[in-house]
């Protein structure tokens, strides 16, 4: 895997116009972006496409839940386009649909574990099982593996023990929630450096406001690259 592509850049601005031109403006500093659902009303899958024709990887960060067979109909619908990665709920029943919606297309199932933003005290709040919030993303992870996830969305805090299970052989691990020393952690509560993340087995991490907040994005982008193949 090239290093470059370790690096994916989320695309959490307005719409697809001020996407396109931050995409511009990064040039060949990134290669792998992420479109989520605060841009999906904004042009964000007409964006995904046209980074897709120009040789850019694309992540359709869409977190999809709901009964087996909308997700199956969503993401057959979705995989039709070869995105790169697409994101779906963890569990079980999700990823099993999805996973036969993609059918043989290129796209990899991504399984949310646990949302870096969030803590043991929001687990409590949404009565999801008790115990250490790192078992919980573990287990998610590995039921999510069994169930033909070809990945996970988990933080790096979780990387190494999800890495050693002898379901993730072959796996992708995807983080969120990085931030590079002394960036502001925003709404994430379980941040690392993308340093830490690639020591921790992580194989790509999503980096949005410290680049695309940055006076200079390239810069900040090359930063985080040249990071990752210190690590």
């Amino acid at each position: 895997m090239a290093r470059k592509d370790a690096l994916i850049v989320a695309l959490d601005l307005p719409d697809a116009v001020s996407a396109q031109a931050m995409v511009d403006r990064l040039g060949d500093a990134a290669s792998f972006y992420k479109i989520g659902l605060g841009m999906l009303t904004g042009g964000g899958l007409a964006l995904a496409l046209e980074l897709k024709d120009r040789g850019l990887r694309v992540f359709l960060d869409m977190k999809l839940f709901d009964i087996p067979a909308t997700i199956e109909a969503a993401t057959r619908g979705l995989a039709q386009f070869d995105l790169d990665f697409l994101t779906v709920h963890g569990d079980p029943h999700v990823v099993r649909a999805a996973v036969a919606g993609r059918g043989g297309a290129l796209t990899r199932i991504l399984a949310v574990t646990v949302l870096t933003s969030l803590d043991r005290a929001d687990l409590d709040a949404a009565m999801i099982a008790p115990g250490d919030l790192s078992a919980v993303a573990v287990e998610r992870a590995r039921r999510a593996f069994a169930a033909g996830a070809d990945g996970v969305i988990a933080s790096a805090r979780e990387a190494a023990a999800i890495r050693a299970l002898p379901e993730a052989t072959g796996r992708l691990i995807v983080t969120p929630g990085v931030r590079p020393a002394g960036a502001s952690a925003d709404d994430q509560k379980r941040v690392a450096t993308p340093a830490e993340a690639i020591r921790a087995g992580v194989d790509h991490v999503v980096v949005g406001r410290p680049v695309t907040g940055a006076a200079d994005p390239a810069a900040a982008a090359r930063a985080i690259v040249a990071e990752i193949a210190a690590a």
